[in-house]
């Protein structure tokens, strides 16, 4: 039994920070990845950010200087700490847990329930 878990959603105005928070196992066998994707209505699916079990990451380019992905594998908590919000990170936001140190979706076998974040101008 796998379930991912995330809180920490909400509207902000552009420029103010949130940190999004995701609570379930950090290692499941052969999905040692943990990240996050987001999808916006009418849009596909993005990757956010990925983080591997010792701590490599890896960053869309739209989020690389603002966002933070980290990770707690003493309390299998996977965190999004992002600052300096813009109107297009608007988008429901996605835990993951999958395969590959990959922003690439067919790489994830797990996904969270999703936690919308709103950002106004």
């Amino acid at each position: 039994q796998v379930q991912l878990v995330e809180s920490g959603g909400g509207s902000v105005q552009a420029g103010g920070s949130l940190q999004l928070v995701c609570t379930g196992p950090g290692y499941i066998h052969g999905n040692s990845y943990r990240g996050w994707f987001r999808q916006a209505p009418g849009k596909g699916r993005e990757g956010v950010a990925v983080i591997g079990y010792g701590g490599s990451t890896t960053y869309a380019d739209s989020v690389k200087d603002r966002f933070t992905v980290s990770r707690d594998n003493v309390k299998d908590i996977l965190y999004l700490q992002m600052n300096n919000l813009k109107p297009e990170d608007t988008a429901m936001y996605y835990c993951a847990a999958g395969r590959a140190l990959s922003l690439e979706s067919r790489w994830i076998s797990t996904w969270g329930q999703g936690a919308q974040v709103t950002v106004s101008s």
